[in-house]
């Protein structure tokens, strides 16, 4: 037995048991996950600031996986944050703030947990008093509240952000302990959300970088035209031409003047990033620009200086090639910045769906409603009493107490058809009411709801690393020290090739020596090398490929998922809730005894109703049926229940054995199977229809044969798999018969019936054996082993629905055709990630040589360093160009023809 760390789901675990099997000699493994969970792993999600390329967002991740305590970090180079799942009896998300804060990077919580909810809020009036004493008393008396997980303060803003439980508390508790603070004179406020923060951070990161450009470009035209432009215009350069001392010109002091704040106070950024690096054993872009530029700088510098002491001595400065680089570089930077920001649209649109206000109600004793008033939505607590009106979306998750209306749940479930609401329904937050007044009371507020869980998935997704990103990660580790050393080379090349006569000195360029050409050569290998290219193509790919899922009710789980999923060559579908309805229903019953057939309902409704399977369920609906609609019947109490995986349940009803199940579980308990049983079994069979026995005291008494039809377009899903070269398996708990008539209905060749949750996860396992990449399709809860087993688990996901750990991908809407979504959105996806690489790669591979003046000789074509520099900044922002294309991503048209829209199940 080996204990196993850095474990935090059953997923997770899976992974373990796949890659323990595939070792030689071993039969099967177990993993179980059971000790882990009982441990406090918590998550959290840390924005950084301060990462410029794969280098900057590796160092933050080795330097939290050094971290004790935690047990797997994720830093995303695009979002420009960090998930980290951490053991909070050991740490707390201070230490790990201050870990990438020890690593040369600005760090701030965004969140502490999926159980834990957090809120900002502005306190005004504190400057009246002591600040400091008031905001120490407002901290201890927030922190005495129960449910409050951590409460830090901002002295100079006076605001104060609290992690809390919300099902324990709320910030309307908070807002009235502050304001009962310092005799009543303070006034607390709810600040903008967090995502509008990050929102501003982007936008104001982008106007930095607009407004560095601009300035650069002020001081860098003026640079530009003295040396390139200005020395063919006789009269201007006879006046750039002027000595200031000795052999300096004013032509030459200007340019000096004009490109040092380009390079010391507009570049100051590039120096910062390179420091951190250095000093934290790294090497990133900030180090190749930086030193391109101060090479040509202070090169520049040197020349300058030695004209000012000489007589004879001519400068040939390169001022023009620094300003040029930061300039091109940072219009690099600003357009990268403006394309990664638009990766992220669709979190950005699913937050959109959420209301901003909601009207809470105040009620009495009664039940009366005694006032209503509008309020932000973060401020509204569990159990609160929510009023929506028609056209208004519904404020959070929750349960309807009053009123009748129908809502439009598309934006969850992908139902068209508006559903209707009365007393006791649940409805879902964001999605909107139509057509009567509801008031509904709050279940979810904050992280557990609904649309929250789905950004969470999403946003958890995007962090999450494509092991295709693991080749690029590790060429960007010893990129920058290669290209210095190759940077060098060839500059001590080219210097010696001059020195020794290895190219014409009539080749070289006018006012050149070979020392220049050479530091030329070498300036512009530096700067045309660009590993944030290859740190660019995947995890852009795939956030605007998860994004694109999460629009089309496909939820994929992170890079990792979606990998596999393009790999998909067979998969298994479970029988109930996914080729068919779910919802099935009594069609026969027949009895083989002589009794009443509400007693006969009454027993083993009794027994079923333990059960959450949809047989189960459709045995009691169907038994409610023998009561007076409006009876509130309570069943007789199950004892000794238990249930038998892929075969039935049994209980003891009033001192009855009641065994209800298929004919394995009769025949395991020793029963003879009447004749007449038989034949009803296989003339259900025959109609597809699930035949089910029941025992009285291990006498076989009744046959009940239940129906479940088949979703709308399944038999077109199948036959479009099979055009992708995609196999179809059917495996279910059913028997033989029901299952071979629904298969062939289908279109579907290989059957797996009257398989158990472990039978159908080994079927997974042979099929993996033979070679196939293998996607189970279920309903996550029975089919829970197969899908951890099975390369890609895809979980029906009806709608609230949305967390089942054991999935790789939910398909929200419940529909079939989001199986084909997912496969065909990850080949596409995997297919421009492929594209971003020849593109990355090429101009590296393609761009160095010739920046290092391998044409040169033979055409006498050379790559000036701020052109280098302009194709360096280029190839990052082609790249995520290249995955912005993916948003013209269209379904395979098939999928607009099937009968599949519409599904109603009342």
């Amino acid at each position: 037995m080996f204990s196993v760390t850095r474990m935090r789901s059953s997923a997770s675990a899976g992974s373990v048991a796949k890659a323990v099997e595939r070792l030689p000699g071993v039969g099967e493994a177990v993993v179980d996950v059971k000790e882990m969970t009982e441990k406090s792993v918590q998550v959290c999600r840390i924005r950084i600031n301060g990462m410029t390329c794969t280098s900057c967002s590796s160092t933050v991740e080795s330097a939290l996986q050094a971290v004790g305590g935690v047990q797997k970090a994720h830093v995303a180079l695009v979002t420009e944050e960090a998930e980290v799942y951490y053991d909070s009896s050991i740490l707390s998300y201070n230490n790990l703030l201050q870990a990438i804060e020890d690593a040369g990077f600005e760090a701030s919580l965004v969140s502490s947990g999926k159980d834990i909810s957090k809120i900002q809020l502005k306190v005004e009036g504190t400057q009246t008093d002591n600040p400091s004493r008031t905001m120490k008393i407002i901290q201890s008396s927030l922190h005495a509240l129960p449910g409050v997980q951590s409460v830090d303060t901002d002295h100079a803003m006076s605001k104060i952000s609290i992690c809390y439980k919300a099902d324990l508390i709320g910030p309307r508790s908070f807002i009235k302990v502050i304001e009962s603070t310092g005799s009543g004179h303070l006034k607390a406020s709810i600040s903008p959300k967090g995502e509008q923060e990050g929102e501003a951070r982007k936008q104001e990161e982008t106007k930095q970088y607009h407004r560095s450009f601009l300035w650069s470009l002020v001081f860098t035209v003026p640079v530009f035209l003295t040396s390139m432009v200005f020395m063919y215009i006789p009269r201007i350069n006879s006046v750039l031409d002027v000595k200031v001392v000795n052999m300096l010109t004013f032509g030459g002091t200007l340019r000096w003047i004009l490109s040092t704040p380009v390079q010391f106070i507009i570049g100051r950024r590039f120096y910062i990033g390179a420091f951190k690096a250095l000093n934290h054993g790294a090497a990133n872009m900030d180090v190749l620009i930086t030193l391109g530029t101060n090479a040509a700088y202070l090169y520049s510098v040197y020349s300058l200086l030695r004209s000012a002491t000489s007589q004879s001595f001519k400068s040939m400065d390169f001022f023009e090639t620094s300003c040029m680089l930061i300039t091109v570089i940072l219009l690099g930077k600003y357009l990268e910045v403006l394309a990664k920001g638009k990766t992220s649209e669709a979190i950005a649109k699913l937050m959109d769906l959420a209301p901003e206000t909601g009207v809470l109600l105040t009620m009495d004793e009664e039940g009366n409603v005694t006032d209503e008033h509008e309020i932000d939505t973060r401020l509204i607590e569990k159990n609160d009493v929510i009023k929506i009106m028609p056209g208004a979306k519904v404020a959070s998750d929750g349960l309807v107490i009053w009123g009748q209306s129908h809502v439009n749940e598309s934006m969850i479930t992908g139902e068209p058809k508006p559903v209707m609401k009365t007393k006791g329904d649940v409805v879902i937050g964001g999605t909107v009411n139509q057509n009567g007044v509801l008031h509904i009371m709050v279940t979810q507020v904050g992280s557990a709801t609904t649309l929250s869980q789905i950004v969470q998935l999403v946003e958890s997704a995007q962090m999450g690393k494509a092991p295709i990103q693991n080749f690029a990660d590790h060429i960007s580790k010893y990129f920058v020290p290669l290209v210095i050393i190759f940077s060098v080379f060839t500059w001590a090349a080219w210097l010696l090739a001059g020195k020794y006569h290895g190219y014409p000195q009539s080749s070289l360029p006018a006012s050149m020596n070979g020392f220049e050409l050479a530091l030329q050569f070498g300036i512009a290998v530096m700067v045309i090398a660009c590993p944030c290219a290859l740190g660019l193509a995947t995890p852009t790919a795939v956030m605007v490929g998860t994004g694109l899922g999460a629009s089309h009710g496909v939820l994929i789980k992170g890079g990792q998922a979606l990998e596999s999923t393009h790999k998909v060559n067979c998969v298994m579908f479970d029988k109930t809730g996914t080729l068919t309805m779910g919802k099935p229903v009594v069609v026969t019953t027949k009895l083989l005894k002589t009794m009443e057939p509400q007693q006969f309902y009454e027993l083993i409704a009794a027994t079923e109703v333990n059960s959450e399977h949809p047989l189960a369920k459709a045995i009691v609906e169907h038994a409610r049926t023998f009561w007076e609609e409006g009876d509130k019947y309570i069943w007789p109490e199950a004892r000794d229940f238990v249930s038998v995986p892929g075969h039935g349940v049994k209980a003891v009803i009033r001192n009855r054995e009641i065994l209800i199940g298929n004919k394995s579980l009769m025949l395991q308990h020793d029963m003879i199977i009447p004749k007449d049983a038989e034949n009803i079994l296989s003339q259900a069979e025959k109609m597809a229809e699930t035949g089910i026995l029941v025992s009285f005291d291990r006498e076989v008494t009744g046959v009940l044969a239940i129906s479940d039809p088949l979703k709308p377009g399944v038999r077109e899903v199948i036959s479009i798999l099979k055009s992708m070269e995609v196999m179809s398996i059917m495996v279910t708990g059913d028997n033989l018969g029901t299952a071979e008539s629904i298969a062939k209905e289908v279109g579907i060749g290989t059957v797996i019936a009257e398989a158990n949750p472990e039978q159908k996860a080994e079927k997974v396992k042979d099929l993996q054996a033979l070679g196939y990449t293998v996607a189970m399709v279920g309903d996550g809860i029975n089919d829970s082993p197969a899908l951890v087993v099975a390369d890609v688990g895809m979980a029906i996901g009806a709608g609230t629905d949305i967390a089942i750990e054991a999935a790789d991908i939910v398909l929200v809407k419940s529909n079939l055709e989001d199986v084909i979504t997912a496969i065909d959105l990850s080949r596409k996806t995997f297919r421009r990630i492929r594209w971003n690489y020849i593109w990355a790669f090429g101009y590296n591979i393609i761009g160095i040589p010739i920046a290092a003046g391998i044409l040169f000789p033979f055409t006498g074509f050379r790559l000036p360093p701020w052109i280098a520099g302009a194709a360096m900044a280029a190839s990052s922002v082609s790249v995520v160009c290249s995955s912005l294309l993916l948003k013209n991503y269209r379904r395979p048209k098939e999928l607009d023809t099937l009968p599949m829209h519409g599904i109603a199940t009342e």
